[in-house]
């Protein structure tokens, strides 16, 4: 086992998540996963607060709001989170934190450690993903396409589609033969300014709809838009080129990842993606075979979508 394989097959959800999201900063471990935890928890209250303040016409269930966000802090790190932790994550008091966590466990969403004083997710939850991705036609004609792609170019590939400021990873397929044995998962999420992921996103989106998302983003930003901006905008640039979009050795030195959106008719954008180890993933390589696949790939799907939705018709 080389030491880029050994490195990666121990890295934790959280720093695979972060890789994906943010640049390097060579933090510690530790520093990663409170830095995830953080920009969970400041997404999960910026998506509350947004909701207690609605359009006009619009009537807002604010208990209904406030125990969605509760549920929405878990992480899949997450075993058990105390009182105290999940005020802190989604900043709400702490009594009303209790009074929804003895609600949602009453209603089977989270399983309560009385010992401990600590909550955690029910299958009850695992049961709503389930009921909202079954059924997506995109997921059953990607699967089969995406096992390929992974196997014969050994490397990890993921479909992606937004929720909010994020990217949401709808299924992932990797090769056996691949040098990462990276902990990629379904419902892991992406932040939408600060990765290949979300810069194809963004390139498919009309320029109003994308201009509102950034501006969103910026304004939940303590520093460094300039350079996040930046960086967007050359991906978008890429996209409007090439049909994807690289990060070869930018966000983690070891990781190379290469994304393109995916147009379906009648449906908000997906992404796929395509991630591996840098070493083999060279700008000559991704410009030469991986990314005009990933492309090839990404019209077959839409190709084969509008096939199934006309004769459904």
């Amino acid at each position: 086992m080389t030491l880029l394989q050994s490195s990666l097959r121990s890295m934790p959800l959280e720093r695979v998540a972060v890789s994906f999201g943010r640049p390097s900063n060579n933090s510690t471990g530790g520093g990663l996963t409170t830095a995830r935890t953080r920009i969970t928890a400041e997404i999960a209250l910026a998506n509350m607060t947004d909701c207690m303040h609605p359009k006009s016409g619009f009537t807002v269930v604010r208990p209904l709001v406030r125990a969605l966000a509760l549920l929405a802090v878990f992480e899949p790190h997450d075993r058990w989170l105390s009182n105290g932790q999940l005020a802190q994550r989604t900043g709400l008091p702490p009594s009303t934190v209790t009074r929804i966590a003895q609600t949602l466990t009453q209603l089977g969403y989270l399983l309560h450690d009385a010992e401990e004083r600590k909550y955690r997710l029910s299958a009850a939850v695992l049961g709503l993903g389930y009921a909202a991705i079954a059924h997506s036609a995109i997921q059953g004609l990607a699967g089969e396409h995406m096992a390929a792609f992974a196997a014969e170019n050994k490397v990890h590939v993921c479909l992606a589609t937004r929720d909010r400021l994020e990217l949401a990873v709808l299924e992932c397929r990797r090769s056996l033969e691949s040098p990462l044995a990276l902990p990629l998962y379904v419902g892991m999420r992406v932040g939408i300014a600060f990765s290949p992921m979300g810069w194809s996103l963004l390139a498919a989106l009309p320029e109003l709809e994308r201009a509102y998302l950034l501006k969103n983003v910026q304004q939940r930003m303590s520093k460094d838009w300039s350079r996040t901006r930046r960086r967007v905008s050359e991906g978008i640039a890429q996209v409007n080129e090439k049909g994807y979009c690289t990060a070869i050795g930018e966000w983690e030195p070891d990781l190379g990842i290469v994304a393109t959106p995916v147009l379906l008719e009648g449906a908000s954008p997906f992404v796929l993606a395509c991630i591996g180890a840098s070493q083999v993933m060279t700008r000559a390589r991704v410009e030469r075979a991986l990314g005009p696949r990933l492309v090839a790939m990404g019209r077959l799907l839409q190709n084969e979508f509008t096939a199934i939705s006309h004769m459904d018709d």
